[in-house]
């Protein structure tokens, strides 16, 4: 919330992202930023790799977007992240619209 509550909308995805971590490291709250994730198919490694924007207490993924409104497939996106890491809880937040827009997910 504070990040929007000090730039407002407009900004791209990465400038959101930039103030997101520096507000992590001041409340002093453990996070990766944009974690490497290995996806497997049928055990073997696939070539391209996700990169989660935060996983945050290493229980949390957290996605940033400046987006319209969250679609479908950010959920999906988000729950595949959770899934490659083990993770029961994400979180989408949309920083592109006047109020700010989140959604939970659980896996």
């Amino acid at each position: 919330m504070e990040v929007h509550n000090q730039l407002g909308c407009g900004f791209i995805e990465k400038v959101y992202q930039d103030a997101f971590e520096i507000e992590l490291q001041l409340r002093k709250i453990p996070y990766h930023r944009e974690k490497h994730l290995s996806v497997f198919y049928k055990g073997q490694k696939i070539r391209h790799d996700y990169f989660a924007d935060f996983i945050c207490y290493d229980s949390i993924v957290i996605e940033c977007k400046a987006v319209s409104e969250i679609l479908d497939i950010h959920k999906a996106q988000t729950l595949n992240y959770m899934k490659i890491n083990n993770i029961k809880l994400g979180i989408i937040i949309n920083f592109s619209n006047q109020s700010l827009e989140y959604t939970r997910i659980v896996n």
